[in-house]
């Protein structure tokens, strides 16, 4: 289970011990960018779509490719439809989510072809803010058609 920044960095080296690896959304974006997602003060910093956190994804999807083994990923992000098109585009291949969240990803992922997702990725890589990361992945959703799908910041 990926859920800390040294275990991205190590996923290579892990990948020699397991056939698999999951990443845990939810504590490795609080962990990556030291931001208690549950305190009210400081939740707002809290952003699935932070380019370091998708690099740092997209890290881990990579090693696990070259290794010939599986990646998924489970929590918030895997249930946000703007978000797990970014993540299908890395080559993960599980998205455990919310049922709720399951009709809602799965429209978006069967929406918009992997050419297109991939597209998408390579340019919102380029970008230095969550805020440019997810305006670029929401006008995507919207141009397809899917803008009812875009998931509002709580």
């Amino acid at each position: 289970m990926i859920e800390v920044p040294a275990a991205v960095y190590q996923a290579e080296a892990l990948l020699k011990r397991v056939d698999f690896l999951s990443v845990g959304s939810n504590d490795l974006v609080q962990y990556m960018l030291a931001v208690d997602r549950n305190n009210a003060q400081v939740a707002g910093l809290y952003q699935e779509f932070h380019p370091a956190v998708l690099k740092a994804l997209k890290q881990v999807a990579d090693a696990a490719i070259k290794a010939g083994k599986g990646v998924g990923i489970c929590g918030e992000m895997a249930g946000n439809p703007g978000a797990a098109l970014l993540l299908m585009a890395m080559g993960y291949q599980v998205l455990s989510m919310n049922s709720p969240n399951l009709l809602l990803v799965k429209k978006v992922l069967t929406s918009l072809t992997l050419t297109a997702a991939k597209a998408l990725l390579d340019e919102v890589l380029q970008l230095e803010t969550a805020q440019e990361v997810k305006r670029r992945t929401d006008e995507t959703l919207t141009e397809a058609g899917l803008g009812q799908l875009i998931r509002v910041r709580r």
